[in-house]
């Protein structure tokens, strides 16, 4: 299926902390299979702020049992679009929405009997909150330990929720709050969630478990501390699953070919059956932009190679990424690529988003 935008109604906004709110939509009866989400995936939103078209993306906090489809919005520093979200956002106003997309994300299994590892900083906690409540409600034997941190009590998003569960969950649910900048009383809850602190709390909590899943959501070096402390510890790296809020690395991991590998490219893009030509340069701008520029209405968001929104398959040609950070490898095997972050790398470069 094609992501493509729709006008959806705001149903529900609630203030979740001084600076961030969760937002419900409703969908109408026709779109709620389009709309079907499993826990972990993101809706995308679009609105026009001072004349500027700007999309981000921002995770479901419902899991699908909550018959619910609701996103966090964390204000930002300088954040066009979580400032707009915050402060000017009404119930009863209409917004675009894309169909929920995302590769993390959680399949649950009644017959499981797992031991479940879930690391969330800050609005991390939104995709990390639905994959627990999905955890928790539809698979009765399995148990689920969760790390949150957060500067201090006032930032703790869905914090009356997550003592409920931790309540109602009692036996199977172990949850340790972290605090960079108050103090609890023990060392091992005070402080960021880095390697060290990721091997302390493993001691202190983990030592006797066997670790199934981990899943990760927050800043670029908390994913990459828990994921190294994770493997240290002995746990699968195909088990261990992470979503980046954004990535803040440098494109170091391909470098662009001299000029005089420079070609000049016939690029055809397909979408929702119809196609649009283009020629490109090898070293130019990205398919996407170049597909946009040329008049098609192509699906994306980030443009950071962190979302897979403007993901689409290369069915003649070949193309080079300069980041990926949200197809897996059997993806790019299969033909996958992010247009945000592509450039063709032969004469014909035939591209589709209907695949």
């Amino acid at each position: 299926m094609t992501p493509k935008f729709h006008s959806l109604k705001i149903k529900n906004i609630r203030k979740e902390t001084s600076t961030c709110v969760s937002i419900s939509f409703e969908i109408p009866n026709e779109l709620k299979e389009d709309f079907r989400f499993q826990s972990g995936q993101y809706l995308t939103l679009r609105s026009t702020i001072n004349k500027e078209d700007v999309r981000r993306s921002y995770s479901l906090c419902s899991a699908p049992s909550d018959n619910e489809w609701r996103v966090a919005i964390k204000q930002v520093e300088k954040g066009i679009f979580s400032t707009y979200a915050v402060n000017e956002l009404q119930e009863g106003q209409f917004l675009d929405v894309m169909n929920p997309m995302g590769n993390f994300k959680l399949v649950t299994d009644v017959k499981h009997a797992k031991s479940y590892v879930l690391f969330a900083a800050g609005s991390g906690v939104t995709p990390i909150f639905s994959i627990l409540k999905s955890i928790l409600r539809e698979e009765p034997n399995s148990h689920v330990t969760m790390f949150y941190g957060n500067q201090g009590f006032a930032e703790v998003i869905f914090r009356e929720e997550l003592e409920n569960l931790k309540n109602e969950y009692l036996n199977r649910l172990c949850l340790i709050h972290l605090f960079s900048r108050e103090n609890l009383g023990n060392a091992i809850q005070k402080g960021r969630i880095d390697e060290q602190k990721c091997l302390d709390l493993h001691k202190a909590f983990l030592s006797n478990e066997r670790i199934d899943d981990v899943f990760i959501c927050g800043p670029e070096q908390m994913i990459l501390d828990v994921k190294a402390a994770m493997l240290t510890k002995g746990v699968s790296e195909k088990s261990i699953h992470f979503e980046l809020f954004h990535s803040g690395l440098k494109k170091t991991t391909q470098t662009a070919p001299s000029k005089e590998s420079d070609i000049s490219t016939k690029v055809t893009v397909i979408l929702d059956d119809d196609s649009i030509e283009f020629p490109l340069d090898s070293n130019g701008m990205t398919i996407l932009d170049a597909a946009y520029k040329a008049g098609s209405d192509v699906p994306y968001a980030c443009k950071g190679g962190v979302c897979c929104t403007c993901k689409a398959k290369v069915l003649k040609g070949t193309v080079r990424m300069d980041l990926n950070y949200a197809l897996t490898p059997e993806e790019v095997e299969a033909g996958y690529i992010l247009t945000c972050q592509a450039h063709p790398t032969s004469e014909e470069v035939l591209v589709s988003f209907d695949d």
